[in-house]
Parts: structure tokens; C-alpha cells; sequence
């Protein structure tokens, strides 16, 4: 796992363009397997989905999207490492991995206080953690006992900071950034150089009114705007604290969520491959899973080959 070979097999797996739907959290599994099937059918390279709390268990969650589908990377964007020990997390990976080789994708990420909190940990040292995370992982894989996946599951990680860049870098494959503009994707790609996986999240929405548009992105944002780490980052990039009231002020908006008809949309999520991405995964804004895959479907013949 994580090793700079499953890098280039991952960049080609994967493709340009993939989907990350928070919603498949909030629906049963025949409803999620649908919908993995359609974004497969479309063409898109990977699906990304994130774990929470009170939500699907990642790894779980990620067995049933895979066997759902023939050839649809399944990415977890992100697995929370506060969840679970880091040999839970290999025995999991490399059990997926062998299974279904070279169709999982494992995102690891220090989550938030407020959701790391709630599992009874401390967040004070993420850094830290997720380090020590990473040699518990390297430990755990040594002993594994069972066939191991061929080639190696590629891990990133949900790197915002610096350091945590860094560290994506040097001990993975990669970086899967969320809630960032192209301006922190040219960031980060100069911070890993050009060998790593660069795959950033961004959201779409299929709207040309703006004062429509922004209030759905503003619906979307304003959760996240109240976690520290996104909007530490996002001060780095230029914003302010006044950007980040009310579910943020239209150039966050604006910067946040690619809004407008097809074209326009595409031409926006460009800029992310420009500043250095090898894959953008796509969130569309809908207020149901049947809305989502209908921007899916009228955005692919723009991003799928």
C-alpha cells in the first residue's frame, strides 16, 4: 500500500474526471448501487464518498459499491483514521484491494474536532496523528496474512496545510484535497512535485441564474464554513472571516462552486487540470440523488472520453 508504483496505475484508473456524492450516506443500498451503476455506465473514472459519524461505515460502504459495478473505481474521500486502528484499516484495504484489484482507492483524513470529538479522541495533534497513523499502517502490512491486493492499494490523503501535503507526498501516493479553489490545487501541486496524485473535490451546479446558483452553494457551504480547518485554509488563499458568514459572500461562492450551464461549468473545473490536478471529482449540488445523476449525466459528454 502506498507505494510510488500504484501511482501511475491509479492516475490511469481513475481518469481525468470522477464523482463525489455525499448523499449516498442518506440512501439504502440498492439506491446507492443504482446509482454507482448510472456513474459507471456514464463513463466517469472513480466515485468518491465521504464517512461521518452517523453515517455508513467506509470500508463497508466501499464493498458494496464495488460489488455493484465491473470496473468503477471506488475511492474513499474520506476514511476517518480516528474511526478505526491503522490495522483494521490494512486488513480492510488489502482484502478490497485483492478482490477487486486495482478498483479501490483508500483517502484517509484527520476529519474535524467537532466529529472526532463525538467518537471521544482528541484532536489536539492531527499531524501527528495521522504520521503516526501512517507507521502503524507500514507495522500492520508487514504481518498481514491474508493474499495481499496486486498491484497495491494507492492511499492520499485529505491534505489541506502545508505539512499535511508534505506528508501525502512522502509516504503516499498522493493528495485528495476538499473545499479548495485551483488556486490552492497550483499550491499544492508545486509542494508535491510532478510524480504524486493530485485529486482535488470540487462542486457544480447546473444553474445559470446567479442569484440561484449562489443560494444553493450557499446551502452547501454554510456547514462547512464552520469548521476551522476549511476556513484556516481558505484565509491563506486571500478570503476573510467576512467571506465566510451567512454560507459565505459570492466570491467565496463563486470560487467554491462551479456555477452556470455545461460549458461553463467545464471550463471552470479546466482551471483545476491547468494549476496541475490529475483528477477533478465533481460534486453536484442537488437536493436529491436523482437531481445529482442528472447533472452527471448532462455534464459527461464534456468530461468522459
Amino acid at each position: 500500500m502506498s507505494e510510488p508504483s500504484a501511482v501511475p496505475t491509479a492516475r490511469d484508473r481513475i481518469g481525468a474526471t470522477g464523482v463525489w456524492l455525499s448523499s449516498l450516506a442518506t440512501v439504502s443500498a440498492a439506491e446507492g448501487a443504482a446509482a454507482a451503476r448510472t456513474i459507471e455506465r456514464l463513463g466517469y473514472g472513480a466515485l468518491w464518498f465521504g464517512e461521518t459519524p452517523v453515517g455508513k461505515e467506509a470500508y463497508t460502504h466501499a464493498g458494496l459499491l464495488l460489488s455493484a459495478t465491473e470496473r468503477l473505481v471506488v475511492a474513499t474521500g474520506i476514511a476517518n483514521i480516528w474511526a478505526r486502528d491503522a490495522r483494521a484499516t490494512v486488513n480492510a484495504a488489502e482484502a478490497l484491494g485483492e478482490a477487486y484489484p486495482e478498483r479501490f482507492l483508500l483517502g484517509l483524513g484527520v476529519s474535524h474536532a467537532p466529529l472526532v470529538n463525538m467518537r471521544g479522541h482528541d484532536y489536539a495533534k492531527p499531524l501527528a496523528a495521522m504520521t503516526a497513523y501512517l507507521d502503524g499502517m507500514t507495522e500492520a502490512g508487514a504481518s498481514y496474512a491474508g493474499p495481499k491486493a496486486d498491484p497495491p492499494v494507492p492511499v492520499v490523503l485529505a491534505a489541506l496545510g502545508p505539512k499535511m501535503v508534505e506528508l501525502s507526498r512522502d509516504r503516499t501516493a498522493g493528495a485528495h484535497p476538499y473545499l479548495i479553489t485551483p488556486e490552492h490545487t497550483a499550491r499544492t501541486r508545486a509542494l508535491l512535485g510532478p510524480a504524486p496524485l493530485l485529486a482535488p473535490e470540487h462542486a457544480v451546479v447546473l444553474e445559470s441564474d446567479p442569484e440561484l446558483a449562489r443560494e444553493v452553494g450557499r446551502g452547501f457551504l454554510k456547514l462547512y464554513l464552520t469548521l476551522p480547518n476549511y476556513t484556516r485554509n481558505l484565509e491563506t488563499l486571500g478570503f476573510a472571516q467576512r467571506d465566510f458568514a451567512d454560507g459565505g459572500s459570492d466570491r467565496l461562492v463563486d470560487a467554491l462552486v462551479a456555477w452556470g450551464d455545461a460549458e461553463t461549468v467545464v471550463a471552470k473545473l479546466g482551471a483545476h487540470r491547468e494549476a496541475g490536478a490529475d483528477h477533478v471529482a465533481i460534486q453536484p449540488l442537488a437536493p436529491t440523488l436523482e437531481g445529482q445523476l442528472e447533472q452527471l449525466e448532462e455534464l459527461a459528454p464534456l468530461l468522459v472520453p
